[in-house]
């Protein structure tokens, strides 16, 4: 008799009540939304209360509103009603709270209390933007050169040794140029041992002493890894203050990062922001206007100073050394100058660029400083009939302001063209300085319609492809065919139960994993049906046939599975983005499979046919 331990039994029914209870969220939807966050600080009650309190006076309809883990979640009926709650939302609370446009689940309280919620829509099913950015490294290297330039040049005061000039060449190398070949050996001697990561070596140029200063391998290389993690860091928080719920950022390769924004509804405002590399640098003014006219026309500058011009063309000429830059902000806001009544960024600075601020003014006051912004630009042109991208960097002066009073870690900055331009450039500081310029390879837009008819199509072919599976096994084989499509049905459910679980994304292609995996599925119950006709075709009765077939198909089933769940793994391992989600769902569907074609329909055909003592015939 074949009889399953009752143990086992129970095994497969909790599994299953967990199953159900975990995939279900997915059938009540989900309501749009408005999460809320508060910048550095946890999110309070107050402000919730605002919120609706001027959502209400707006004559606009909320569903829910409270805190959920940490965060501010206000729920509407309509998405209409979503859309034009978010900027009465952000006119009431300012911007100090980022809001985003968010789906949250409609399911029952206290089912997302136990855990159970719904699985997250990839962008080509809930419609949004793809960007994958490719960073400058040859832009990474100089500027963390320019770094150790400006380094080096306090280090060669501070020791008394005289140099002429200091730059960086061709983007590749230091070169600093002395008086001597003893000041040269002095400064090589000074500085080798506070900068590691850089090779030192002897030169001379028409009969000048130089030494020049590279990266070593191992310098480069972690220059490269800065670079990425910090612009992976920056972009985040530029998508915080966008206020785009459950983004993708991640590193693709060496030297690109892949961003992938669902739900996105103002998509040319998020390439504006994601896309854009402005930054601020802090240096002091030399000369007079005379001084800069001169410069202009002669083309020939101090070797201290850099020539810049403002916003309207004129020409001014800036220190080479930097005060501070972008990188040393750690707060800005938008707002108006109390003065003048023109747009202003105010800016706050961390404890080192504040102690240099305060160092730098405090031993200049009365004197000049302007603030140069920096954007690095990408222009499409033809050349022979192909296009050809050339990069930009734009540096304008925007403010040239003279220094009354020793500044510290705050301070406000203006000659900004409008509010919004205050507004934008607020955001980028806010968000920190991207360590090296990128640019948008590749843009894909996907609009919420076009992720609904992918939703459509996928549970269409999910239906379409059971529907196939189920005639098929129903007619060959019969009563086992019942327990075979009951079994697929099981690991429809265990998948999409999994998949909630892990709070997974699912894609276009992940169901498309899910319909392999319904093959995978009813493949291992032929293989199961197949054996047991086989036994029976030999002799063997059909209690006897049952318990064989199972038993002696159980290798060929675990040899198939094992093979194709490596496959899978390596997918996983190597692959990117949708191969990614093709590669989780297939894992979690064949291991599903195990576990329905093995376990469920056994314990089926148990109930059906293990109690009768004397069975002669089984439909099969």
């Amino acid at each position: 008799m074949n009889r399953y331990p009752w143990w086992k039994n129970l095994l497969i029914v909790l599994v299953l009540f967990f199953a159900l209870f975990y995939a279900l969220p997915n059938i009540y939807g989900e309501n749009p939304a408005l999460q809320i966050s508060k910048r550095n600080a946890v999110m309070d009650q107050a402000a919730i209360d605002k919120a609706v309190a001027a959502l209400k006076a707006a004559n606009i309809t909320v569903k829910s509103a409270g805190i959920e883990d940490k965060d501010g979640l206000i729920q509407f009926d309509s998405t209409d009603a979503q859309l034009k709650a978010v900027n009465v939302v952000r006119e009431a609370l300012g911007e100090d709270y980022p809001v985003a446009l968010n789906l949250a689940p409609a399911a029952p309280r206290w089912m997302l209390n136990l855990g159970a919620k719904p699985m997250y829509l990839g962008l080509d099913l809930r419609g949004g933007v793809h960007f994958l950015m490719q960073i400058d490294m040859q832009a990474a290297i100089k500027t963390a050169l320019e770094r150790r330039v400006d380094g080096m040049r306090g280090d060669l005061r501070e020791a008394n040794i005289r140099y002429i000039s200091a730059d960086v060449d061709n983007g590749t190398q230091i070169a600093l140029r002395f008086p001597d070949a003893a000041a040269r050996d002095a400064a090589i001697t000074a500085l080798t041992g506070k900068y590691p990561e850089l090779v030192f070596a002897k030169d001379e140029r028409n009969a000048q002493p130089y030494f020049t200063a590279q990266f070593t391998d191992a310098g480069a290389l972690a220059e490269r890894k800065a670079a990425v993690d910090q612009n992976i860091t920056t972009l985040r928080n530029r998508v915080n203050e966008l206020g785009v719920a459950e983004p993708l950022i991640q590193q693709q390769g060496d030297d690109r990062i892949v961003v992938e924004l669902p739900g996105i509804q103002d998509t040319v405002r998020a390439k504006e922001i994601i896309g854009a590399t402005a930054t601020l640098e802090f240096r002091l003014v030399s000369g007079t206007p005379t001084d800069w006219m001169d410069a202009q026309q002669s083309g020939r500058t101090p070797p201290d100073a850099r020539l810049y011009h403002e916003k309207n063309g004129q020409p001014v000429l800036l220190k080479r050394q930097v005060i501070v830059t972008g990188d040393r902000i750690t707060g800005a806001s938008s707002g108006f100058d109390q003065r003048s009544g023109s747009p202003a960024v105010f800016v706050n600075l961390d404890g080192q660029g504040a102690r240099r601020m305060a160092d730098i003014t405090g031993q200049n006051i009365g004197k000049q400083m302007g603030v140069v912004f920096i954007e690095h630009r990408s222009e499409t042109k033809m050349v022979n009939d192909k296009p050809v991208k050339e990069k930009k960097v734009i540096e304008q002066v925007i403010n040239v302001a003279t220094i009354q009073d020793q500044l510290a870690n705050r301070f406000q900055i203006t000659g900004l063209d409008s509010p919004n331009e205050a507004r934008d450039l607020a955001l980028l500081l806010r968000a920190g300085a991207l360590r090296a310029p990128m640019d948008i390879v590749e843009e894909r837009t996907v609009g919420p319609s076009l992720g609904a008819q992918n939703i459509q199509a996928g549970v269409n072919a999910s239906i379409l492809g059971f529907a196939l599976v189920a005639v098929f096994m129903l007619f060959y084989y019969r009563v086992f065919g019942v327990t075979a499509v009951v079994a697929l049905g099981v690991n429809l459910v265990l998948i999409v139960a999994v998949l909630s679980l892990l709070q997974a994304t699912l894609t276009l292609p992940g169901i498309a994993g899910m319909v392999l995996t319904l093959g995978i599925a009813v493949d291992a119950n032929v293989l199961i049906n197949e054996r047991i006709r086989e036994e029976l075709r030999n002799g063997l009765t059909p209690q006897a046939a049952i318990k064989a077939g199972y038993e002696r198909a159980f290798a060929t089933i675990i040899d198939s599975h094992i093979t194709t769940l490596l496959a899978a793994v390596v997918l996983f391992g190597l692959g990117a983005g949708p191969v990614k989600g093709f590669a989780v769902t297939l894992i979690i569907g064949i291991s599903a499979s195990l576990f329905t074609a093995i376990m469920v329909t056994r314990a089926l055909v148990n109930l059906i046919y293990g109690r009768r003592l004397r069975l002669t015939h089984i439909s099969i």
